[in-house]
């Protein structure tokens, strides 16, 4: 058996998520299904990250255990072949058989999407969160900078506790502007289930001024989901890259 690594691109918009669901349309069970068409096997993708409902993602990545002799450059223009518009396999390489891109991952970065101002632009509106009111980025970067470092991050995790520990390595925050488009970049060792789209929500609360930019910290010390803000849609949320 050969195991291959493959780099995964989808537009979440119409997926119940990566996991494959009964009775649901899921990333993982589309591309399971073109990879058993051209290799006439039942497969298993693993992924490095499960993305919910409506999440996108540039860079996810991916393995599967496999008999084809087919070689990795013919598997990717096959495997696209079979795809829909939605998903597509960027890269397809030979990796070692213990190679787990779950458990060998050591960062993963998300980038959450904001267009803000008064008028929402109806191509975005399916990839980026709209708020009506112009904010302050400034005064959301330096309030995520607390956030650099290991904590316990459990104010940011839905129904916690849903892992071992909330404890995580965050390794990067930043918040930038690109005309009407905010970015939130998050990279660290491991997320929990909702983190980035609720320190999205509770920058967005500085950024309207609803917040002063020290309430972040306290929020973090706290460890209490009811202080933090609010978890922003999945549309705007993007996985960009999973390093090894």
């Amino acid at each position: 058996m050969r195991n291959l690594k493959l780099t995964v691109r989808y537009d979440g918009t119409d997926f119940a998520g990566w996991q494959t669901q009964p009775n649901a349309r899921t990333v993982q069970q589309t591309v399971e299904a073109a990879i058993a068409e051209i290799t006439h096997e039942r497969v298993r993708v693993n992924c490095s990250g499960r993305t919910d409902a409506g999440v996108h993602a540039v860079g996810q990545v991916a393995n599967v255990y496999t008999a084809t002799k087919l070689s990795c450059e013919v598997l990717l223009k096959a495997i696209n072949a079979k795809l829909p518009d939605d998903v597509s396999v960027r890269e397809v390489v030979e990796v070692p058989q213990s190679f787990c891109a779950n458990k060998d991952a050591k960062r993963k970065m998300y980038r959450y999407v904001i267009q803000d101002g008064r008028l929402q632009d109806p191509f975005l509106r399916k990839y980026a969160w709209f708020v009506r009111q112009n904010l302050d980025t400034n005064a959301m970067a330096r309030a995520g900078r607390c956030l650099v470092g290991r904590h316990d991050f459990r104010c940011f995790e839905t129904e916690w506790p849903n892992r071992l520990t909330s404890v995580r390595t965050v390794t990067h925050l930043s918040v930038n502007r690109f005309g009407e488009c905010i970015w939130i970049d998050v990279e660290a060792n491991g997320f929990l289930y909702h983190m980035v789209r609720a320190i999205a929500g509770s920058l967005v609360q500085v950024g309207r001024g609803f917040w002063p930019e020290t309430q972040i910290e306290e929020v973090l010390k706290a460890m209490d989901r009811r202080l933090a803000g609010p978890t922003a849609p999945p549309d705007g949320l993007f996985l960009m890259r999973v390093t090894y």
